[in-house]
């Protein structure tokens, strides 16, 4: 072997060394909840906890100085949410997990702002912190970006 592949090998040890010091400290910022682990258990790769239940809590908007109730049910045939404040009921379809959040696709099937209503179609992503449920919300409605999000718990 050549010196200058040595040094390429070497460069090239230390750039994966450097890269697991880093990866490392990262993941102890999120640990695991106390039902992560058996949702793990058994299976190959890592799982999200689950999200099934009841939930409820409050939602701020952005630039609003008054919060609003929603629920969240989850369960085997779907998920459903509703803004008990705002009239609505949305209907949660899942785009997506990674080990620590849940995404999901919000269509209003009650009180839809593109029908009078109050409700605009957005994204919703999860994540179970514990007994809590850690929710972000975005849409647009007229082309203005709206944002909101809450801390829920089960019902």
């Amino acid at each position: 072997m050549t010196a200058r592949a040595k040094v390429v090998c070497a460069c090239a040890a230390a750039l994966v060394l450097a890269m697991i010091a880093a990866i490392v400290p990262a993941t102890a910022q999120f640990p695991a909840a106390p039902d992560d682990a058996a949702a793990a258990k058994g299976k190959k790769g890592a799982a999200a906890p689950t999200l099934n239940g009841n939930w409820a809590g409050e939602l701020t908007q952005v630039g609003s100085p008054t919060p609003y109730k929603f629920e969240l049910t989850i369960n085997a045939k779907g998920a459903e949410t509703k803004y008990p404040d705002l009239d609505c009921i949305g209907k949660l379809t899942r785009s997506g997990s990674s080990k620590t959040y849940t995404f999901f696709v919000e269509v209003i099937t009650k009180g839809s702002a593109d029908k009078g209503g109050r409700c605009p179609d957005g994204t919703m992503t999860l994540a179970r912190q514990g007994d809590n449920l850690a929710l972000g919300w975005f849409g647009t409605v007229q082309g203005t970006t709206v944002v909101a999000y809450g801390t829920l718990k089960k019902k």
